[in-house]
């Protein structure tokens, strides 16, 4: 029998209730796996734990994210508890650094016609990964604050050698199992620092092209900035940020959380859709890399597509009126009965 140790990071908002809809999953796939099993380790984190103690990511769980296989993250942050220079506090970005998550992958893939704003899609035909460099770019000097009289503030975007060759391996190693097709999406003919980064990649993209022709689409990748905004334009194709389930990947280490933000106006109602959630628990399954996890995560891919195949089961978002935990019934469900 192999145990997997998993850091389970509820965080804020409607994060530890989408996460209560990925455990019940991930307990519905282990009940059908040989051999394998999973240890939760629940861990505080986020902005109610930096009002409670002080530390928006204590050492303690930093240390237990450390010590375990993979790492399961809800959402982190609220919009009135901020740190020094007025900025949100982000727990989720200090991980990434932290444990050198430089690779950031946002799978995007439609379900349902309807889902989408475009018309003429069916299920399926947008089906898109972006690969986003998670710890440089213009989030590098994130932390460097400005003095409280100053009348001008800059930003620095970074890109080096080291950091550009490791995320576009990354992206080619992406699009080698998948469509054979990759793409940068840049600004290179106005910034040095992007015209830097295309000498590395050598390849053109532009963000409208996502919205004009997503279907031809395979793998992009990114700068860490560019790669925030177009994670939400490309969610936006495919359902919303509920639909966008997403991993941050290091040498050693990952991050799995679904793509959207604590949503404080809708926690505690019981609305939020999971499904960004329990895709992202697919993904921490097929990155364990054991037989046996990636065939779970196959078969919480098919259960999420069977159940969205039908019209009737929308959250909120979607135009439906399920609850949370009604979606994530549904999928438990089809886990259960599919093998």
């Amino acid at each position: 029998m192999r145990t997997f140790t998993l850091a389970v990071l509820p965080g804020d908002g409607i994060g530890p209730e989408v996460i209560a809809e990925a455990v019940r999953v991930l307990r519905a796939v282990e009940a059908g796996l040989a051999a394998v099993r999973f240890d939760l380790r629940p861990c505080p984190a986020g902005a109610e734990e930096y009002l409670r103690s002080g530390e928006a990511l204590p050492e303690v769980t930093f240390a237990e994210c450390q010590r375990c296989d993979a790492i399961l993250l809800g959402a982190m942050g609220l919009p009135h508890v901020r740190g020094p220079g007025g900025v949100e506090l982000t727990p989720q970005i200090d991980l990434r650094e932290r444990l050198d998550l430089y690779c950031g992958l946002r799978p995007v893939r439609l379900y349902h016609p309807s889902h989408s704003p475009l018309k003429g899609y069916g299920a399926g035909e947008i089906d898109f990964v972006l690969v986003r460099e998670n710890t440089e770019g213009l989030f590098s000097s994130r932390k460097q604050l400005p003095a409280p009289d100053a009348d001008r503030v800059a930003d620095t975007l970074l890109i080096t050698r080291a950091g550009a060759e490791r995320i576009c391996r990354a992206a080619f190693q992406q699009a080698q199992a998948r469509r054979r097709h990759c793409t940068l999406v840049d600004k290179s003919n106005v910034l040095p620092s992007m015209a830097f980064f295309r000498r590395v990649f050598d390849a053109v993209a532009a963000a409208l092209y996502l919205v004009q022709r997503p279907h031809t689409f395979d793998v992009l990748v990114t700068e860490n900035l560019f790669g925030d905004i177009l994670s939400d334009l490309a969610a936006g194709l495919v359902g919303g940020m509920g639909m966008a389930p997403s991993a941050d990947v290091g040498d050693r280490h990952a991050v799995f959380q679904p793509a959207h933000g604590t949503a404080p106006d809708i926690a505690g109602q019981g609305i939020a859709n999971p499904v960004a959630t329990i895709l992202s628990t697919a993904m921490l399954l097929e990155w364990l890399g054991d037989p046996e996890t990636e065939r779970g995560a196959a078969r919480i891919r098919r259960a999420v597509e069977q159940v969205l195949a039908d019209p009737a089961n929308r959250t909120r978002d979607l135009g439906g009126d399920l609850s949370t935990r009604a979606m994530g019934e549904r999928i438990v469900r089809a886990i259960e009965t599919g093998e």
